[in-house]
């Protein structure tokens, strides 16, 4: 675990998912922290974290193909922005939860909320 970060009142706490250099250009990572399923990006040198469950099926989208900054769910192909969590492709019309993500000292951390 890291450190402690209030953001818009909410507590987030960073919990570190991979080395950086494990995750290549285009590649995705699946991690689960405590109950909470995600899926982690990289793409074009930048990371991105999503909830990994599609709004319309509850699908994974883990395996999911990545056409620029969106994910493509392999179930019906709902599309997701992996910078926000937004549907921006029918049969899906609901966000998916987004997380915060940092890269310090060659680790990938990602920011969960906390009660």
């Amino acid at each position: 675990m890291n450190d402690k970060k209030e953001i818009e009142g909410e507590t987030i706490q960073f919990y570190k998912v991979a080395d950086y250099s494990e995750l290549d250009n285009g590649e995705q990572l699946s991690v689960e922290i405590g109950d909470v399923e995600l899926v982690v990006f990289n793409i074009a040198g930048e990371v991105f974290a999503i909830g990994d469950v599609c709004s319309h099926d509850g699908a994974s989208l883990d395996e999911g193909d990545v056409e620029g900054f969106e994910v493509v769910c392999p179930r019906h192909g709902a599309r997701f922005d992996v910078r926000s969590g937004e549907a921006t492709a029918l049969p899906a019309v609901e966000e998916i939860p987004s997380y915060l993500v940092k890269v310090r000292e060659g680790k990938i951390e990602v920011g969960i909320p906390i009660d």
